[in-house]
């Protein structure tokens, strides 16, 4: 039997001052699981409800520490909030990790202990998948609680997210490519992906058939041989060091992990436009003034990569694949309008994207607390 008191945990102060934040990054909730039975160790982060129910996936990764996963799980709930507020969604930012390598610990037994805490939450937190976890799992965490998305379509859920969360990041970058060049194609372009996993190979699909030339890398081998198999005519790289130096590269797509954008590897791009998948892409807040220094266009993560958000939470209402692909398809017209309010503001396209989202966000709180007066 699951234990659903937050379970003991030591945190450094670095930790603790970014829970308690007294500005716009503070978080509502956060709670600390353990299941000791299954093994089960997580983190569920609520950043904000203003806008409704939080909603955001389930990370299942080996962190190195505690810390290290606490802080992760408010970086990612915190992204959740801007993600959703500005892809017009009601519902503010969430975010779960489960502490561990998947490939070793995961279980049905652990899944389900999960999905009693989720529960314990009464709806404040609606999960769905992310890295190291899938529509299978969803659909074992989903018999412990009616507060999950991303399950099979046999299980009345919309499927693999990853398809529109491509597709987002494809609108993203035509617009990316409208700003830059004048043109909202890729077609002649040279773009490098990191990470051809759930998203990136969906995403080299939307390039080769828009003309692009594309350059891979990922540090699963299998995942770049499935590429490589399909579509001889992609490149591959050994690492991500290689691709950002890749000679005429356009466009940086990260697709795995965050912190793909830091003081080291900013200097060695040679891409005129970073635009990809990966969640908390800049290492540091400073990083896009970097970026902006060197002439580099950042697409926003949390703007460019809401399409599997938008998918998820359509499945709350009776899923349609084409309503939200048109949802979707608006990602390219909200991607626009941050980079043309950057440039009348004089910011990075990340803190025009920041003011649109804290709007719509504060409009929500000032509604609440109008209709409770």
């Amino acid at each position: 039997m699951t234990d659903v008191r937050p379970a003991s945990v030591s945190v450094d102060g670095g930790v603790l001052q970014s829970l308690f934040r007294s500005e716009q990054g503070g978080h509502e909730q956060v709670v600390l699981c353990q299941d000791r039975g299954s093994g089960l160790k997580a983190v569920i982060a609520i950043h904000s409800t203003a806008l409704g129910p939080a909603l955001g996936g389930t990370r299942f990764h080996a962190y190195a520490s505690e810390e290290e996963a606490v802080q992760d799980a408010l970086n990612l709930s915190r992204g959740m909030s801007y993600k959703n507020a500005l892809a017009g969604l009601d519902h503010g930012g969430g975010k779960a990790v489960i502490i561990g390598d998947p490939d070793v610990i995961k279980t049905e037994e652990l899944l389900l202990a999960y999905g009693r805490f989720v529960a314990s939450l009464g709806g404040r937190y609606v999960t769905a998948c992310d890295v190291g976890t899938y529509v299978a799992d969803m659909d074992v965490v989903a018999r412990t609680n009616k507060w999950t998305t991303g399950r099979s379509p046999e299980n009345g859920g919309a499927g693999d997210s990853s398809v529109l969360t491509a597709y987002g990041v494809f609108q993203g970058m035509r617009a990316s490519a409208q700003h830059q060049w004048g043109d909202p194609t890729l077609r002649g372009r040279k773009v490098g992906i990191a990470g051809v996993g759930k998203v990136g190979h969906h995403l080299v699909e939307h390039l080769l058939q828009d003309g692009a030339e594309v350059v891979i890398t990922d540090v699963r081998a299998e995942s770049v041989e499935r590429i490589l198999t399909r579509h001889p005519r992609v490149t591959a790289v050994a690492d991500t060091g290689a691709l950002i130096r890749t000679e005429g590269l356009d466009v940086y797509a990260p697709c795995a992990l965050g912190g793909a954008l830091a003081d080291d590897t900013v200097p060695a791009l040679t891409a005129k436009v970073v635009c990809g998948a990966a969640n908390n892409q800049l290492a540091h807040p400073g990083v896009e003034k970097d970026l902006s220094d060197r002439g580099i266009l950042y697409a926003p993560d949390y703007v460019v990569n809401a399409g599997g958000v938008i998918q998820v939470a359509d499945e709350l209402h009776g899923f349609d694949f084409d309503r939200c692909k048109a949802k979707a398809a608006k990602i390219f017209d909200t991607t626009l309008a941050i980079f043309a309010r950057a440039k009348a503001d004089g910011i990075p396209p990340a803190a025009a994207a920041d003011r649109l989202a804290e709007a719509r966000m504060a409009e929500a709180r000032e509604a609440k607390g109008a209709g409770q007066a």
